[in-house]
């Protein structure tokens, strides 16, 4: 059987059927222009550069064009990925965007998780 890889669509896709809690959680208040009346996309793929028709890219838990936002919710999973998502958040601040971060329990008290993402808006 060939190795056959995913399209970025395919895994964006399948990342946002398998949504998380807390992504599901966030996905509330987000979605339908919710909040400030700006629209979120979830599991948006950030294609960072290309060479040879490879794409190197992330996949950002949310993301809103109009105000260039990235937020990143993470769980217990990231607590051992520290230089790893710093180094993320590098590369997508060089594509001009902004990254926020959130841990999953950060979401237990979403009124300020929501006026935090609003402030930035």
């Amino acid at each position: 059987m060939p190795n056959e890889r995913k399209s970025i669509t395919e895994l964006a896709r399948e990342l946002r059927h398998n949504a998380t809690t807390a992504e599901r959680k966030l996905w509330q208040h987000l979605r339908k222009r919710q909040l400030k009346g700006r629209k979120f996309l979830r599991q948006k793929p950030l294609i960072y550069r290309q060479i040879n028709r490879k794409a190197f890219f992330f996949i950002a838990d949310f993301y809103c064009a109009e105000q260039q936002l990235v937020i990143e919710l993470d769980g217990k999973y990231h607590n051992h990925r520290n230089e790893y998502d710093r180094n993320r958040n590098l590369v997508i601040e060089e594509m001009g965007l902004t990254v926020l971060r959130f841990k999953n329990d950060e979401l237990n008290d979403m009124d300020s998780v929501l006026t935090k993402i609003a402030s930035y808006l």
